[in-house]
Order: C-alpha cells, then sequence, then structure tokens
C-alpha cells in the first residue's frame, strides 16, 4: 500500500480554555467534592485545572501539617506555562495550621508570584464582603482539628458564636456524610446569634442546596469550597454574580 506525501495544512490559534481566568487547584489525594462543585459553576470563560497531592486518610494536626513539605511539588504539576490567574489550596485545616504565608510561599516556589489563596483565608475574605463578624461554624473535624479554624477566625478579628462538628476523622467517611445530614447541621449551629455560617471541610457537600438552607436559617451560608471559588474568581477579575448559589457570590472583594 502506498503511503501518501503528509501535507503540512494551515491553522490559526485562539485563547483556547480558560480565555477569561485559569485557576489552578490543588485538591487533596482523598476529596471526592471539590471538583466536582468546581464544575457545578461553569462560568464561559472560566476553567479549574487541577493537581493532588497526597494526604492522609485520617485527619489529625500532625497529618495535616505534614502537607506543607508535598506542596510545592503539588503545586509543580499546574504548568506555569498556563499562567494562572490564580492557584489555590483546597485544604483548609491544613491551612490554618500552615498559615496564609506558608501556602503562599510553598505555591509561589512553582510559580513565583502567582496570587493565591486556601479556604481559610478565602473564607475570613468572604465574611468580609459579607459583613458578617459573629460566624457559626460546622465541621466534620475531631476536636484537635476544629480548635486551629475557630483560633484564625478569632485572630481575624472574626467572633465565633458556636462550634458544631460531626467529629469523623477519616475523610473518607467525611465526603460521604449526606446533604440532608449537613442541612441540619447547618440548622443546629444557625441557631446561635450569628451573622453568617460556616461549613469548614472541602469534602462537606454544600454548593447545589446553598440557596435553600439560606433561605431557611435566614442568614448567609459559607462553605470551604464556596469561599475558596469565589475568592479566586474575584482575584483572578471574574465579578459574574451567580444568584443560584447564595448570598457570597453576588458579593466582590472588600479592601
Amino acid at each position: 500500500m502506498t503511503v501518501p506525501e503528509l501535507q503540512r495544512l494551515p491553522f490559526d490559534t485562539d485563547e483556547g480554555y480558560g480565555s477569561r481566568a485559569r485557576l489552578g487547584l490543588i485538591v487533596l489525594q482523598s476529596d471526592q467534592t471539590i471538583e466536582a462543585e468546581a464544575r457545578m459553576l461553569d462560568i464561559e470563560g472560566v476553567e479549574f485545572y487541577h493537581s493532588r497531592i497526597p494526604n492522609d486518610v485520617e485527619v489529625t494536626p500532625e497529618t495535616l501539617t505534614d502537607m506543607e513539605q508535598r506542596l510545592p511539588i503539588a503545586a509543580g504539576l499546574l504548568p506555569a506555562d498556563f499562567g494562572f490567574d490564580a492557584i489555590g489550596y483546597g485544604c483548609t485545616s491544613a491551612a490554618a495550621l500552615i498559615g496564609e504565608s506558608g501556602v503562599t510561599a510553598d505555591i509561589q516556589a512553582s510559580h513565583p508570584g502567582a496570587t493565591c489563596s486556601n479556604p481559610i483565608t478565602a473564607a475570613v475574605a468572604a465574611f468580609r464582603a459579607l459583613r458578617a463578624k459573629r460566624i457559626a461554624v460546622l465541621t466534620p473535624y475531631t476536636a484537635d482539628v476544629t480548635a486551629p479554624i475557630a483560633a484564625y477566625f478569632a485572630d481575624a478579628g472574626l467572633a465565633v458564636t458556636v462550634l458544631g462538628s460531626f467529629l469523623e476523622p477519616s475523610d473518607l467517611v467525611v465526603a460521604r456524610i449526606s446533604e440532608a445530614s449537613i442541612s441540619e447541621g447547618i440548622r443546629a449551629v444557625a441557631g446561635a446569634d450569628c451573622d453568617a455560617v460556616f461549613v469548614s471541610c472541602t469534602s462537606l457537600r454544600v454548593l447545589e442546596r446553598v440557596a435553600e438552607i439560606e433561605d431557611e436559617v435566614g442568614v448567609p451560608v459559607v462553605s470551604s469550597n464556596m469561599a475558596l471559588f469565589w475568592h479566586l474568581l474575584r482575584l483572578a477579575g471574574v465579578n459574574d454574580e451567580l444568584d443560584e448559589y447564595g448570598q457570597l457570590f453576588k458579593r466582590q472583594i472588600r479592601a
């Protein structure tokens, strides 16, 4: 059989996917939720690109801080040539322990000068945007992992009015906590005198039902994933208001 001569064909290029914003997302190896919720946003011209970071399924202060040494490697798997508009590390409890500056330094080791965020930093920015000062907090964590979340908010000038937790140490189990149970947990903590509710942990599923539960409890509800997505979008200059996903996505960053 004779093979025809290969012809070189002309082509044009365009901006491809993510023409408005390319957002990097460093996801825990055990996380089953954050990528699914990111897809729900479906904003034209915005794309999330993911890297996975190894983590221990058992969530303890020690296993969380162990991730710090792996974070630069996971960040390096996001191609610098993509020119990310913002990069986020998707672990609330580890970010609270490592600290914002540590997370940013680890990401910028592979992406010098990159705009960075994480769920706990993003949550503080979200509550400022919502003008919320008294926060009820729901976590899935054990007490020793929950305490640094409350301390981080207190250091940021936010009053934590109540702490509630499912007290589940396995991230695999946390991802399977039903949306009905999460909604019931939100109702339980929102009974305190609060301006907003924070649902901590990127494995907890909140986004799809947030507008409904906000209508019921009467205050804004912000999850780790919601805060991180919102913050990355706003940092990247994407100011779209997404009415179907609660009050936060109608707000802009406040100085």
